[in-house]
């Protein structure tokens, strides 16, 4: 490899990451030449870490929609807001399912933070907001107290953001009962 020319200024006022982009985009033009229509080994590397980056940026962005979504909602629920009270009654399973549903989420939402159990907080999340869209669809109603249907289309987002984060790690579905905490 040949030696590019570097002098101490340029090691100086530049900091180490646009120091090892210039070379490594000098090393691509001096060594990694393109040969008819491949292209270098380099530029595939890039490509792929950008493509890989992209998508772990969409699946945390996932990941925070429902969090905050159940984050939000556990503030009604423990606190005994009067929307929670009356959701759950008429349900006939106030106030310890009130209180046991906002654990869950709870539980549900650290879980989908930590890499290595989020399949498992999402699948929590999914059977606990099919029971919600249910209760909303045959006994609720889709519009609770005058809310326009937002605690509705709130659990249906939960719900898809969690389907989404189950099917990017369906891999690992299978190591559940694996898991070591």
């Amino acid at each position: 490899m040949k030696r590019f020319k570097n002098s101490y200024s340029n090691l100086v006022s530049r900091d180490a990451k646009s120091r090892l982009l210039n070379f490594l985009k000098d090393w691509a033009n001096n060594e990694g030449k393109f040969e008819g229509k491949r292209r270098c080994k380099l530029e595939k590397i890039y490509q792929l870490n950008s493509n890989k980056m992209k998508k772990a940026l969409f699946i945390w962005i996932i990941k925070l929609i429902a969090v905050v979504i159940l984050i939000q909602t556990l503030y009604f629920k423990f606190l005994g807001a009067e929307e929670s009270i009356y959701i759950f009654s008429t349900l006939g399973i106030e106030p310890y399912s009130r209180i046991g549903a906002g654990i869950v989420e709870l539980t549900a939402s650290i879980l989908i933070l930590i890499p290595r159990t989020t399949v498992l907080g999402a699948l929590l999340v999914i059977g606990t907001m099919a029971g919600a869209i249910l209760s909303h669809l045959l006994i609720l109603g889709i519009e609770i107290k005058n809310d326009g249907g937002t605690l509705f289309i709130l659990a249906i987002i939960t719900f898809l953001c969690c389907l989404i984060l189950i099917y990017n790690q369906k891999h690992k579905i299978s190591d559940l009962g694996k898991l070591k905490m």
